[in-house]
């Protein structure tokens, strides 16, 4: 016969600090969705922890069973240095882990990871191209698509027709769409040929094909739009349609800095030690070769907090956009 002393024991075992977490950070941690937004799904009681609600705050271990909706969800508790895939897709692929109208979806062209899985920071319509990145960390890709944190988005978009200065004016300053009211917070013009013209355009969140709509508002259709840069990282010249880059761990922890996210030193050395193992067994394409010049580039960059006034960069030139 058991003694209660045994099942004291067994339950402080059982909810050691070191073998427990916080319900909401984790689920948020494995790139369900922001913390805010799964304290919502708890309080919502649409979480489940081993069949029973779940509850605010609550601790789990890694052997119970977490459901959403009825469906399991598998979660990672050992918490690693965020892995960063950057991607230049190509137009014609889908955003999506899979497709019923059996598409080329993004994540079929990805590398597999043991015990991880990839995560999409923000998305692109199948019809435009340029930088897609992806992380490893859920509070990574929150972090940076959350509207909050106004990171920038930057796009070279070609329209066939030409904006008047009023119109510049009136997509600076606010353009009433049908899911509320939206902007650039900048425009430049780039050239063109005949009736298409290059435009570049910053902006700070990432809806439903507002770029797109944008234009479309006064009656300018995007003939192709291409993602140049999304917040401290922008897409390397040598990573061309189709290609992937994965970041190396100081250019990671540089963007973890900008960010302001903390990270941990153990991991982040077994990740230096996997890099290593890495250099030694090369991956072969898709991966981008020599790009030393480009990972300098992207460590060079000063790093600069994220504040509620947008950070005014340089546009690039038409030269640049013709070189995408």
């Amino acid at each position: 016969m058991r003694s209660q002393d045994q099942d004291t024991a067994k339950e402080r075992k059982t909810t050691s600090p070191s073998k427990t977490q916080r319900l909401h950070k984790l689920l948020a941690q494995s790139g369900i969705g922001s913390r805010r937004e799964m304290e919502k799904y708890i309080e919502a009681g649409r979480v489940h922890v081993n069949d029973s609600p779940a509850t605010l705050g609550q601790l789990i271990h890694e052997h119970d069973v977490i459901k959403i909706d009825g469906k399991t969800i598998h979660l990672f508790f050992d918490l690693k240095f965020p892995k960063i895939l950057i991607y230049h897709k190509p137009e014609g692929e889908i955003v999506s882990v899979s497709d019923p109208q059996k598409r080329t979806t993004v994540f079929s062209k990805l590398p597999r990871i043991k015990n991880e899985k990839w995560i999409s920071i923000g998305r692109l319509d199948i019809n435009t191209s340029g930088l897609l990145m992806f992380t490893t960390s859920g509070d990574l890709a929150n972090r940076l698509m959350h509207p909050k944190f106004e990171i920038e988005r930057e796009y070279a978009v070609r329209i066939f027709g030409e904006l008047t200065e009023e119109q510049m004016s009136k997509l600076k300053s606010g353009v009433k769409l049908e899911d509320g009211l939206a902007k650039f917070d900048e425009i430049r013009y780039q050239g063109g040929e005949g009736a298409n013209r290059w435009y570049q355009v910053i902006l700070m969140e990432g809806r439903n094909r507002e770029v797109r709509r944008l234009f479309e508002h006064f009656n300018l259709p995007v003939s192709r739009l291409i993602r140049t840069r999304f917040g401290s990282v922008s897409l390397p010249s040598r990573v061309k349609r189709g290609m992937m880059l994965e970041l190396e761990v100081k250019e990671v922890e540089n963007i973890l800095k900008w960010l302001d996210m903390p990270f941990s030193v153990v991991s982040r050395n077994e990740s230096l030690i996997k890099v290593k193992a890495r250099k030694k067994h090369a991956h072969p394409s898709p991966y981008a070769p020599k790009v030393k010049l480009d990972r300098k580039a992207i460590l060079d960059k000063k790093i600069k907090k994220i504040g509620k006034k947008p950070v005014k960069r340089r546009i690039r030139s038409d030269s640049d956009i013709k070189k995408i």
